[in-house]
């Protein structure tokens, strides 16, 4: 019978052939897919104003206790010399052999109080790490609605954009809004108070806040009331599928759980139809050893928060490798012509190119695609998606230090080897190879000038 992981990898030849022929689709935001036109959404937040739902698509993970800060501390590769309520952060966490599970937000509640927002397989190895250790901390679920049946207890939005601190200051009844990066602080809309975290999208300034489920249809009405004086558009599914890419962020590596001793025990603890049991993995990069799709934190840029001031799960792996040599992670800029023949394959013999979905190309929840530099794999590209910003097809990739420099060309080997894995979604079709541009990250209008004279 099949109970958990482990045994779901039992029935296949290795987890890479699992993951490569999931029947599960690429990740889903269940709001409209668009609710004026998904370009417009995209570029609001370059251009004015935008509101993301974020109530939906993100599970959430309460930490409490006296020990949750150390817990906190033990499981991330962060420091938390100075965390505590109102901080916040970027959790990174990796396996003990210094390979990358996942990364999402925290919040400090309270002292004794942390809730994790973000995609699921974090949360389940805090909520497993919890049980296992040796910490004095409880845990609670707030499951996000693809995978739950119950209420959310929160809802959250986002308003960003260069007008969005006109809205925000113009919805608030409260004290000033704290505006420092990162930082959190309160907001009241139409009586209701809530809490807020500072960040950008797009190079402006804005704020996500949350607060009470049963506030959220109040506060949302009074930002759109106010938002539409000053054009606020609300981004759909299509457009947030965007966001990442266009900031920089690798959203979903592939969680390096599959694979040794040390993460049986996990494997064990998680269900057989968990999101980690039967998330899909795609793209021309499909090694048969699943340990090969794995991430160190340098491949995400993430070797800048790596702190050995703590003991931490993988310290000692990481104190290796951080003397070793990285990949860089970069934007890649497609090339007009080679997306042109892409599109042109839709009416020419069956089976042409892979298709490209507009705007997100990227067809499993975990995209790996080659980057190739004269037919060698020199590293690999991630979440192809078309900006309307950017007026170009980009995508995040890690490549070879000595490759990272702006105006390097590359290729990304696009599509799956023999016609396509069984993933039902993935029509049959042929590969191909399409130029690309090294870049920066994140993606902005002054790194637009060599590629904009291809058009």
């Amino acid at each position: 019978m099949t109970k958990t992981l482990e045994d779901r990898i039992a029935l296949y030849e290795n987890a890479s052939d699992m993951l490569q022929n999931s029947q599960q689709g690429p990740y889903v935001f269940p709001i409209a897919p668009q609710y004026t036109n998904w370009m417009e959404e995209v570029r609001a937040w370059r251009n004015g104003a935008v509101l993301l739902n974020q109530s939906y698509h993100m599970t959430d993970l309460y930490v409490r206790g006296p020990d949750a800060i150390k817990f906190m501390s033990y499981v991330g590769v962060n420091s938390f010399a100075s965390f505590g309520r109102n901080k916040s952060k970027q959790l990174i966490c990796v396996n003990p052999d210094g390979y990358v599970i996942g990364d999402g937000i925290i919040f400090g509640l309270e002292d004794d109080e942390i809730l994790y927002v973000g995609r699921p397989p974090l949360a389940y190895w805090l909520a497993y790490q919890a049980e296992i250790g040796n910490f004095d901390v409880t845990t609670e679920f707030d499951i996000r609605s693809l995978e739950g049946d119950k209420p959310r207890k929160l809802y959250r939005f986002e308003v960003q954009g260069p007008k969005a601190l006109d809205i925000l200051n113009e919805v608030n009844e409260g004290g000033p809004l704290t505006t420092k990066f990162f930082n959190m602080g309160e907001i009241t809309v139409a009586g209701c108070t809530a809490r807020t975290l500072s960040h950008g999208m797009g190079g402006a300034q804005g704020l996500e806040l949350w607060g009470p489920y049963e506030d959220g249809q109040k506060v949302y009405d009074r930002l759109m009331e106010v938002g539409e004086k000053h054009g606020m558009l609300r981004a759909g599914a299509r457009a947030y599928s965007c966001a990442a890419m266009e900031s920089g962020w690798i959203p979903s590596p592939l969680p390096a759980i599959y694979t040794g001793e040390a993460m049986k025990g996990f494997r064990e603890w998680l269900p057989a139809d968990n999101f980690l049991a039967v998330t899909s993995v795609g793209g021309s990069f499909q090694p048969e050893n699943v340990e090969d799709y794995y991430l160190t934190p340098w491949d995400l840029d993430y070797g800048r928060v790596v702190k050995f001031d703590h003991d931490f799960i993988g310290r000692a792996a990481l104190e290796k490798m951080a003397e070793e040599e990285h990949r860089t992670k970069v934007t890649l800029v497609w090339d007009q012509a080679s997306v042109l023949e892409i599109f042109a394959g839709l009416m020419g013999p069956f089976p042409g190119p892979k298709l490209m979905e507009l705007p997100a190309g990227h067809y499993a929840a975990h995209p790996y695609d080659q980057v190739l530099l004269n037919g060698e794999q020199v590293g690999v590209s991630t979440y192809p998606v078309y900006s309307a910003n950017e007026r170009a097809w980009i995508s995040l990739a890690m490549v070879r230090g000595d490759l990272a420099e702006q105006g390097t060309k590359l290729n990304i080997l696009w599509g799956e080897k023999d016609g396509g894995t069984d993933k039902p979604h993935v029509e049959e079709h042929v590969q191909m190879e399409v130029s690309a541009e090294v870049h920066p990250w994140p993606i902005h209008a002054a790194s637009r000038e060599s590629y904009r004279a291809q058009k």
